[in-house]
Order: C-alpha cells, then structure tokens, then sequence
C-alpha cells in the first residue's frame, strides 16, 4: 500500500504541470511544448501509482463496480483524449521537430484537432478531478495514511 500523502503530492505535481503547460500564452511555444512533454511523464507515473485502483476496479465487488466501471471508462476517454493532444500537438511542434531536425505536414489538420482535444482535456481532467475529489477528501480526514480505495 502506499502512502496517500505521497499519492496526493505527485497528484498535485501532475496539476501544477498541466496548468503551466496548457497555457502557451503564458509560457510561450517551445516552453509549453517541452513542458507538454514532461507533463506526459509525469501522467505515466501518476497512472502506474494508481495501478492498485484498475487492478482493484476490474476485480472488486459488484455493489461498487458500477461507479468504480464508470470512473475507469473516464479515465480510459482521458488517456485517448491525452494522447490525442500530445499526438497533435507535436506534429504542430514549432520547437520539439525542429530541434530534432523533423517537419510534419498536414497542419491544417493537426491544428484543429490539437486545438479541440486540449479543451477536451480541460473539460475531462476537471469531471476527473470532480469524481475523485470526495476519496481525496475522505483520504486526507483518516488517521491511517494508506492507500485502499
């Protein structure tokens, strides 16, 4: 079991990066970019923490499996959405190609869709954030710190 403090904490890494790298207005190109990528790393590492909870949702009980089905569906349309925009968003890349010597065409593509699945993104990471919130909360309020949601 691991501790929900440390849980909670890359958790919050995992926040702070995507609203710094979501915003390129702030940051600019190449920074959101490159922040974008490191944002990716960081999402595998909260999903490999919370591996216990798949594992858990595929064989729990059927009294919870329902709501624990629901979340996981959530989360899997959040991967696809991730992927979607980190996919695009380097084949827009004005600072990761280059720097690597590559060019992608068909920008008129990958543009629009970059630009429609990082607001999906935003949309879902908040319901994501909404549906575990009340666990966080119900977490951070026992005296025993692990993990058994």
């Amino acid at each position: 079991m691991m501790d929900i403090r440390r849980l909670l904490a890359i958790d919050a890494v995992v926040l702070v990066a995507y609203v710094v790298a979501a915003n390129p207005a702030v940051t600019g190109i190449a920074v959101h970019e490159w922040l974008g990528l490191g944002f990716l790393a960081v999402i595998v590492v909260h999903a490999a923490m919370h591996f216990d909870y798949l594992v858990e949702t595929v064989r729990g009980s059927a009294c919870r499996r329902g709501m624990r089905l629901a979340k996981f569906a959530l989360d899997a349309i959040l991967v696809i959405v991730l992927m979607l925009c980190c996919t695009s968003g380097l084949m827009v890349s004005g600072a990761i190609l280059p720097s690597f010597g590559l060019y992608a065409k068909g920008y008129y593509f990958w543009d629009p869709l970059h630009a429609v699945s990082a607001k999906l993104l935003l949309a879902l990471l908040l319901v994501h954030a909404a549906a575990n919130g009340k666990v966080v909360v119900a977490s951070l309020k026992r005296k025993d710190s692990d993990y058994d949601e």
